[in-house]
């Protein structure tokens, strides 16, 4: 059997068209209703599953938030007592980085780079299906756990020995260890997924000179995940072994070390908002060569800025830690670092403006997020520098002034230029158009409500009030800056409801969106809008940086994939040229039961360390179907070499 061809592609005639297309729906066919949500593979509805999940959760956070905030309007105030607080914040930090910021950030990935890179689907998709129902399964026990007032309390970052066995009896602390697995699990399977996708499944053309700011800034976050998501993983799981087991990693009297949870976390914890924030990144470079109709000025700086930007935040997490009384000589090279890695983000900023700089963009919505996103970060940036300076850092540690940096870079990184990307991708994933009044509205509010919301919090911290506390005394004269701040969560919640009205307001009644509403140069705006379940009627070759922008009339399409099975093109690293196909399982039921046995056995695990052995009963049952060969999708056909 030969390699798949790029031809020249005549007319072929609609019928012959028509036909084509039958044979892909019910090749690529997805399962309707419940069967459906319990054995599709098509990575479209994954990540739609993982987006629309990730702002279930950040609608939760936000409302923890908004609580906590009421009940630091005032002082002296008895709207929720300490324990309660201490769970809020701590399911509050837990699920804005655990359940909503990275998953949602993947998600969008798990939706875009396969349209982005010309295929059909994702490299592994059972794995992609494994992949969610795990994160949902996190997603369920911590709140499973604050509904039933064992939520954990200990903090999202649960420093030991506060969160040792000695200080935190019962099972909080447990449910919060178990969650970070579930999240973790899940957030390496979409990296190894998007990491294979991106190397071996390029459209032919697309060499790595070529590939698109944002597959190249899933990439980078990809890369990111595998290496520091495994030293989360490692401290959570000595954290368990402590508290169900009696060990003493973390027990100084038994020859354990307390800062080594510090550094095994934040080893995680740093890069962990690189992760947040790169793909971000991607969203602003494809949003603002859209609305300028401009090539992004300085492509291989950007790209270069990307992968710096990854290594840098690898040696970062020291300034966390700069109050624990390390070596000031060590502590300086933090230092250092802190100042340097403003440099790739700076370079980014400067090539968007050259961008923006001489072009007539159009002020839509999308990019009035961008725009916001630049005040914004850039406040948290430089607060960041100030952070990184240890006298400074020692005098503001602990206060408002790092819940204000926090937000600032994370809300201002992240969510302003994720929402201008839903803004940017919906008509994409629905067909129709988000309405531009309420979205210049929800702009507003949204960029108003934060500011009003998180930059009285610097004079706070400041001023010496500290994070985490549940109440406050009159005489301090924190507490008109904290009612300003709590009228600004309002009216960024507001901001918030008005973008998700819009968003389901254009479901019904939006204006059809066509193909590519915006113009734009990536290869998602080819197909029609939602893509079809096959993604591409005849997979497309690529002869230039900006695919859509340098397509000319006779540009080659490929050709000999086969329509009655998932076929998918297979090309080699550097040049993306077709090397050979390969045959993609279809849905099943195994990834969502093997998800269900890995959920029991991590669960049962916080009663009772047997939950492993009778969990890998499930578990194996599971595998072993889900690799079970069937039929001519699984047959020696799987891999097929040139001829």
């Amino acid at each position: 059997m030969s390699v798949a061809e790029v031809e020249d592609v005549g007319y072929a005639g609609e019928n012959a068209d028509a036909e084509e297309r039958r044979r892909l729906e019910r090749t690529w066919w997805s399962p309707k209703g419940l069967r459906g949500w319990l054995t599709d593979v098509d990575h479209k509805a994954i990540g739609k599953r993982y987006v629309g999940t990730a702002l279930v959760f950040f609608a939760l956070g936000g409302i923890e938030a908004l609580l906590m905030r009421l009940q630091l309007a005032r002082p002296e105030a008895r709207l929720i007592g300490p324990d309660r607080y201490d769970q809020l914040f701590t399911v509050h930090g837990s699920t804005m980085m655990f359940l909503f910021a990275v998953p949602i950030m993947l998600g969008m990935g798990t939706y875009l780079v396969p349209l982005m890179i010309g295929t059909r689907n994702l490299a592994f998709p059972r794995l992609n299906a494994f992949s969610y129902w795990v994160y949902v399964a996190g997603g369920l026990l911590l709140y499973a756990g604050l509904f039933t007032n064992t939520g954990p309390d200990a903090g999202w970052f649960a420093y030991v020995p506060l969160s040792g066995p000695a200080f935190s009896p019962g099972k909080r602390v447990d449910i919060w260890a178990q969650m970070i697995t579930f999240t973790e699990i899940s957030s390496l399977a979409v990296a190894v997924n998007l990491i294979t996708t991106i190397f071996k499944h390029r459209a032919p053309g697309m060499s790595l000179n070529r590939v698109p700011l944002f597959v190249w800034s899933q990439l980078v976050t990809s890369f990111m995940v595998v290496f520091a998501m495994p030293a989360v993983m490692l401290c959570s799981l000595m954290l368990a072994l402590d508290r169900l087991v009696d060990t003493h990693f973390f027990n100084p009297s038994e020859g354990g070390d307390a800062l080594l949870w510090q550094h095994l976390f934040w080893f995680f914890g740093h890069p962990e908002v690189y992760i947040i924030f790169i793909p971000a990144l991607g969203m602003v470079s494809s949003i603002i060569a859209a609305s300028t109709r401009r090539e992004v000025f300085g492509y291989l700086p950007m790209v270069m800025s990307l992968v710096a930007t990854g290594f840098i935040g690898f040696g970062l997490w020291v300034h966390h830690m700069f109050a624990t009384g390390l070596p000031q000589l060590g502590a300086s090279f933090f230092t250092a670092a802190s100042l340097m890695i403003a440099i790739p983000s700076g370079t980014q900023i400067f090539c968007w403006l050259a961008t923006l700089w001489g072009s007539r963009p159009r002020f839509t919505t999308p990019l009035l997020y961008v725009l916001g996103f630049f005040f914004v970060f850039v406040i948290g940036g430089l607060t960041g520098v100030m952070l990184g300076s240890v006298p400074l850092d020692l005098q503001v540690h602990d206060t408002f002034f790092v819940v204000a940096h926090f937000h600032y870079v994370l809300i201002g990184g992240a969510v302003f230029p994720l929402l201008g990307g839903l803004s940017f991708w919906l008509p994409k994933m629905t067909g129709r158009r988000l309405s531009e009044r309420l979205g210049r509205l929800s702009f507003w509010l949204v960029f108003v409500g934060f500011n009003v919301t998180f930059f009285p919090m610097h004079q706070l911290g400041l001023q010496g009030m500290p994070r985490r506390v549940y109440t406050y005394l009159p005489e301090t004269g924190w507490g008109d800056l904290n009612l300003l701040a709590t009228i600004g969560a309002g009216i960024l919640g507001l901001g918030v409801l008005v973008f998700v009205v819009n968003a389901l307001q254009s479901l019904r009644h939006g204006e059809m969106a066509g193909d590519d509403p915006w113009g734009a140069d990536t290869l998602e705006w080819s197909t029609s809008s939602p893509p079809p379940s096959y993604n591409f009627l005849r997979l497309p070759t690529v002869a230039g940086r900006y695919a859509l922008w340098s397509r000319r009339d006779d540009q080659p399409e490929v050709t000999g994939l086969r329509s009655d099975r998932r076929e998918m093109l297979v090309t080699n690293l550097l040049d993306a040229e077709p090397d050979h196909r390969d045959v993609l399982p279809g849905p099943t039921i195994w990834p969502f039961i093997l998800a269900c046995g890995v959920a029991m056995t991590f669960i049962y695990a916080i009663f009772n360390p047997w939950g492993f052995v009778v969990g890998a009963v499930p578990c194996a049952v599971a595998l072993i179907a889900w690799f079970w060969p069937r039929g001519d999708m699984d047959r020696d056909v799987i891999m097929e070499k040139r001829s």
